[in-house]
């Protein structure tokens, strides 16, 4: 078998800003763009953007620059937005519930398929399309469902537990939104951290730096 190149995570982490800019231009009807008029777009050098795409085949064509909704589809299979990868949600509170809304109607390669929660004021709350299911049917849920991955929206008081509970069950992959973490305890997973304060701080920095030069 033919081993697959490396492809560096800047790259990837460059994709999703393709594949949501490309699908804005498709629905506005625009049929071809250069790596010029692309990179010019997006904050990106033209040789960037080359590099970046040539790392999956290039798909552009000399003199005609690059097919606008060939290019989204290609970026979109790539990220595996075109599956539908069966996910739970745990903790449905303000966060969960903005989330699971979110997922429910704009989200591309999962399909939200339960929330749990152990609050007795929260289980039975519709989200969306489903029902809060208490947090003690976990293991019976997901046995009887297999989800691959787990958003993760529970106090930090909590989150470890619950970790070790869906672990045990056979889930690795996690969009963390907790400062628990995952992959130190457990290397084999595949974790995306959410840490808002974080981008908070960076925001408050950016804005604290443009005030001192002002």
């Amino acid at each position: 078998m033919q081993k697959k190149p490396y492809i560096s995570m800047p790259v990837i982490r460059r994709l999703p800003r393709y594949y949501r800019f490309l699908r804005h231009l498709d629905k506005r009807g625009v049929t071809r763009i250069s790596s010029k008029e692309l990179s010019e777009k997006m904050g990106f050098t033209a040789s960037q953007v080359r590099q970046d795409f040539n790392c999956f085949g290039g798909y552009g064509q000399q003199g005609y620059g690059y097919g606008v909704h060939q290019l989204c589809e290609e970026i979109g299979s790539i990220l595996g937005v075109d599956r539908a990868h069966k996910c739970i949600l745990i903790g449905a509170g303000n966060l969960g519930k903005a989330i699971a809304t979110h997922i429910s109607y704009n989200f591309a390669g999962f399909d939200l398929i339960g929330i749990f929660d152990n609050s007795e004021q929260v289980v039975g709350q519709q989200i969306a399309d489903l029902r809060v299911l208490p947090a003690a049917g976990i293991r019976r849920f997901c046995s009887e469902n297999a989800p691959l991955m787990a958003i993760l929206c529970v106090p930090d008081s909590a989150v470890k537990s619950v970790v070790e509970l869906l672990y045990d069950i056979g889930i690795k992959s996690y969009w963390n939104f907790s400062h628990y973490d995952i992959a130190l305890r457990y290397p084999d997973t595949i974790v995306e951290n959410v840490h808002l304060n974080d981008s908070m701080m960076t925001l408050c920095y950016r804005v604290t730096e443009n005030e001192k030069s002002s």
